[in-house]
């Protein structure tokens, strides 16, 4: 059965288009063309990029973060309980308002108070600035060196400047070396993300960059296979067009330099609309689209890699309603940060109200458990 499987799976008329197998796309003479053995590749190559992103963090970003002047913010940490931290830690962290007279009681703590606790204790938990910082610097170094590696791929490819080459002889287009590195640096960083997502971050987009990664995962490693390379290599160009910029606004954000960070996000919402809102489905869509089905009928593999592009364009599209809300609050003056991050739930004292007791003391108003702020870790 798993052969039978596995025999489907590569039956050459879902890749390729008709007429064609795999035996045609065999090296011979001067002719390399792409196999799925060398995505293999890209696994060691993720496990290298979090080495390399671990050495990062340490002695590039975090210093330079000092230098920026980026300072994590005094969190006030939530008082040992261990009735709260059970609920917090195996039932939910948002508890209702049934479940905050219930832990009251268990707890010896006024409503008030078990809300103040979840507060803080969910503050404790969301990344600090530094975090922020570290994790955006590096992808902004990645993002950068990429966009000039790929163009310094790409830009003297006729296919660069008039897409119908794109399919010229395809798929018999023999495979070059830059292709082939530019393929999987990016294949391998992807990888990287998708084993860090659950380290990284938590932004409110958080399952649509699980789709993302994701998609692109599928579509690098398909498109590789279906020797689909040279649009390949454009569609990755365009997604590391704005990326840069978007990340080096957020390390000027985490900085403080609100102005920089604003003019910054500016430019990143302007590619990214020009990029992936207008040449992403008017040129490379439908240069995918129109083009093929003029040298060969349509195929299984033809509908899919549509199909992922056009999942990718809705994420797309998702992001570009998020950006061009903070758009318009960058033009009214209210932009203060970016949508989709979870910034810290505020402390709201009241006049009358009391902190936390330990063994049901209170000192001045203050719990003696934890009269001190401390920073988070």
């Amino acid at each position: 059965m798993l052969q039978a499987a596995y025999d489907y799976f590569w039956w050459h008329r879902l890749w390729l288009p008709e007429n064609l197998t795999w035996a045609d796309l065999e090296d011979k003479d001067d002719f390399v063309y792409a196999k799925a053995s060398d995505l293999y590749i890209s696994i060691p190559l993720a496990f290298l990029f979090l080495v390399l992103r671990y050495i990062f963090e340490i002695h590039v970003a975090t210093p330079l973060a000092k230098v920026l002047g980026v300072k994590d913010k005094v969190k006030l940490r939530a008082a040992h309980s261990p009735v709260l931290e059970t609920f917090y830690k195996s039932r939910s962290k948002h508890p209702k308002q049934s479940d905050l007279e219930n832990l009251s009681r268990a707890s010896k703590f006024t409503v008030r108070q078990v809300e103040r606790w979840f507060r803080r204790r969910r503050n404790q938990d969301r990344p600090s600035l530094q975090k922020k910082f570290r994790e955006a610097s590096w992808r902004f170094i990645f993002y950068l060196v990429a966009f000039i590696a790929g163009m310094a791929v790409l830009v003297d490819k006729p296919w660069f400047h008039d897409l119908r080459y794109v399919w010229t002889d395809f798929p018999k287009q023999s495979m070059l070396p830059s292709q082939y590195w530019y393929y999987m640096i990016e294949l391998g960083f992807y990888w990287s993300l998708l084993f860090r997502v659950a380290f990284d971050v938590k932004r409110k987009d958080f399952q649509e960059q699980i789709i993302h990664h994701v998609a692109t995962i599928v579509l690098i490693s398909f498109s590789w296979c279906a020797n689909y390379i040279r649009v390949g290599t454009l569609v990755l160009a365009i997604h590391d067009a704005s990326d840069f910029f978007l990340e080096s606004a957020k390390m000027f954000n985490y900085a403080g330099w609100k102005e920089t960070c604003n003019n910054l996000f500016v430019v990143f919402a302007f590619v990214f609309i020009i990029t992936r809102i207008i040449i992403f489905p008017f040129w490379i869509i439908h240069c995918t689209w129109v083009y093929p089905v003029q040298s060969y009928p349509p195929f299984f593999g033809y509908y899919f890699f549509n199909f992922m592009l056009w999942v990718l364009q809705c994420l797309h599209i998702f992001w570009a309603y998020l950006i061009l809300g903070m758009a318009h609050k960058f033009l009214t003056g209210k932009l203060e940060e970016d949508a989709r991050s979870d910034k810290d739930e505020t402390d709201i004292p009241d006049e009358d109200e009391e902190e936390l007791p330990k063994n049901g003391t209170v000192s001045n108003g203050h719990s003696m458990q934890n009269n001190n702020h401390h920073k988070a870790d």
